[in-house]
């Protein structure tokens, strides 16, 4: 093993292209809707159990601030990640494989996911 050369640890340095972002943002938000899925299961779990308990989770949901909250992250995740999943199929199938073609994904992906993100907000609260 060459011992001399170099290593880089510090992660503040080194400088990622945006499509390398865009991916780890794909991550981040399949992490967050796997996490999600216990307050959903909840929910439904919630509403199913009776009149009454559908009505609170209801009230929940159109006014509780934080439950608003939850959703809208929620919604926001899956906005990203169907963005950015719909981008890896064009991908697999070889269109933007080039280094300017996955340059105008990413930029394409946060673009139209800050959208549906911006929509979701609105009818959410």
């Amino acid at each position: 093993m060459n011992s001399k050369r170099p290593v880089n640890l510090d992660l503040a340095t080194i400088k990622l292209p945006l499509p390398a972002y865009t991916s780890i943002l794909h991550r981040i938000t399949g992490v967050i809707l796997f996490v999600g899925l216990a307050f959903m299961f909840w929910a439904f779990d919630a509403s199913l159990e009776s009149e009454q308990s559908f009505n609170a989770v209801k009230e929940t949901l159109q006014e509780g601030a934080f439950a608003k909250f939850v959703l809208w992250g929620l919604l926001s995740a899956l906005a990203y990640h169907v963005v950015a999943g719909i981008k890896h199929l064009f991908m697999d199938v070889g269109i933007g494989e080039t280094l300017e073609g996955g340059q105008l994904g990413a930029k394409l992906t946060l673009v139209i996911s800050v959208i549906l993100i911006v929509l979701a907000g609105v009818w959410v609260w």
